[in-house]
């Protein structure tokens, strides 16, 4: 029996693998421990001459202020070196 890929299914489970590995690449940029908390989303971008989706990532470490990076594609176009350059410079 082969399995049906739904193209309309939501996208999260498909994105889990994805955000799981950005996720490690921002830990190993800013050598992050394990238990800090760190977001991967997915959203609309509205600014001009951004594309329609960009990936927003949240370090949210404890008694600093929050770090917001934002990189203007999917997730799944995004590759360890796109994400070590934008987390080690920030």
């Amino acid at each position: 029996m082969t399995k049906f890929d739904n193209p309309l299914a939501p996208k999260f489970g498909r994105l889990m693998n994805h955000s799981a590995q950005i996720k490690a690449w921002v830990r190993e940029a800013r050598d992050l421990p394990e238990d800090t908390p760190i977001t991967v989303a997915e959203l609309a971008c509205r600014d001009e001459g951004c594309p329609d989706i960009e990936t927003v990532i949240g370090i949210l470490e404890v008694d600093k202020p929050i770090v917001t990076l934002r990189l203007h594609a999917k997730m799944t176009e995004l590759s360890r070196y796109d994400v070590l350059a934008i987390a080690c410079n920030f």
